[in-house]
Formats: C-alpha cells, sequence, structure tokens
C-alpha cells in the first residue's frame, strides 16, 4: 500500500480497508502466473504486490503464514501472486519482480518471493547478483533473464491486467472461483490493504460456501 495512499486515510483504524463486492462478476486470466497449492483447488486468491511496499512485506509476514496454513496447504484454496510495481514510488520494485521471475525459472520463485519481501529494508534489496548467490541459482542465466524483454514484459503484464482490474494500491487481493478447464477467475470480493486474517478468512469461506 502506498505512503500516499496511508495520508488519504483519517485514522489507524482505516488502515485495514475492506472492499467486499459479492456481486461482482468481474473475470481474470492468471494463465503464467506464479502458482501456490493444490492445481485443483477452485477457490482462488490472487494478490497484486510491490516488493518494495511496506503493506505488502506486513501481509507476507504477518497474515499470509496462516492463510497458507489453513487454506493453501490443506488444499482448501490456491495462492496467486501477480507483480504490480509502482515505479514512481520504488525504484527497484520493476527489477525486484524481475528477480523473482528469474528465480522462478531455475524453480526458486517462492525462494526469492520470501527473500525479498525479508530483506526489503536492508542495504542490498537491489543486490540481484547476491540474492542469486543466497539461493544458489546459476548466475549467468539468472542476468541473462533479468536483460531479457520477455522477462520485463511479464512484468507489465502483471501491471496491464492489475490495472484493468482496478487495482490502484498495493496490496490489492481479487477473491473467486477458477472456472472449469480455464485458466480464467470469476472474480467476487475485492480487498486492499494490510487487512487482518478475520477479514481473508470470512472471504474465503464464503466463497468455499459457494463452491460446494
Amino acid at each position: 500500500m502506498t505512503q500516499r495512499w496511508f495520508r488519504m486515510l483519517s485514522g489507524p483504524i482505516l488502515l485495514f480497508l475492506v472492499l467486499a463486492q459479492p456481486g461482482l462478476t468481474q473475470t481474470i486470466s492468471v494463465d503464467g502466473a506464479s502458482v501456490k497449492g493444490d492445481k485443483n483447488a477452485r477457490v482462488i486468491l490472487i494478490e497484486f504486490a510491490d516488493y518494495q511496499c511496506t503493506f505488502c512485506a506486513r501481509f507476507q509476514r504477518e497474515t499470509f503464514p496462516r492463510i497458507d496454513e489453513e487454506y493453501v496447504l490443506t488444499g482448501k484454496a490456491k495462492f496467486i501472486f501477480r507483480n504490480f510495481p509502482l515505479e514512481h514510488r520504488h525504484p527497484y520494485a520493476f527489477r525486484a519482480a524481475e528477480a523473482a521471475i528469474c528465480a522462478g525459472e531455475q524453480g526458486k520463485f517462492w525462494a526469492m518471493h520470501n527473500r525479498l519481501f525479508r530483506l526489503q529494508d536492508s542495504h542490498y534489496f537491489n543486490d540481484w547478483s547476491q540474492h542469486a548467490k543466497a539461493l544458489a541459482l546459476n548466475a549467468t542465466k539468472f542476468t541473462q533473464c533479468l536483460e531479457s524483454e520477455a522477462t520485463a514484459s511479464k512484468v507489465r503484464r502483471d501491471l496491464a491486467d492489475g490495472k484493468s482490474a482496478g487495482v490502484k494500491v498495493t496490496p490489492t487481493f481479487l477473491l473467486g472461483l477458477a472456472e472449469e478447464e480455464s485458466s480464467t477467475i470469476r472474480v467476487s470480493n475485492k480487498i486492499e490493504g494490510a487487512v487482518a486474517f478475520s477479514k481473508f478468512k470470512e472471504a474465503l469461506d464464503n466463497i468455499l460456501t459457494l463452491e460446494k
């Protein structure tokens, strides 16, 4: 969530903003996105985030572990990550997104994803070669991937999809059901900001009820 958005809020309680939209019929494709969870799970939680966003790091640190334990690891839901780097505010966010994608090319997307959020405030956050070394990545392949236009295009596609879906702040979450034999998600709920686990639980449980 951006600092500008934070300044627009009138008090601490409003830091936790939930937009519940049970009547939403929007759809979004997640083809090629990074996915965690049972491939057959139809309930989907999509996060649009920025690796330099402090609120995104808070979600990763405080809330996602509970979602992962209760919904993802149990096969109830899939978690999908999409990049939404706010370059005008966070100068290294786009490159960080590319670094995570390139780590994914070597089977270590989630390791890089977690590392970037964990070390967000460190002085070597933007030392991409150091991150690659720490994860034992092939340095040559990693560097080539970072410099590839195809990698940048993947980030820009995430940005475009997010904007089309109405994403304006980070983190933003879209929740819904995967359509049968398709990479398209029918979105039924939208959550913005560093909300409490209880808000995700309520939304996910409601969708699980509909899925049955």
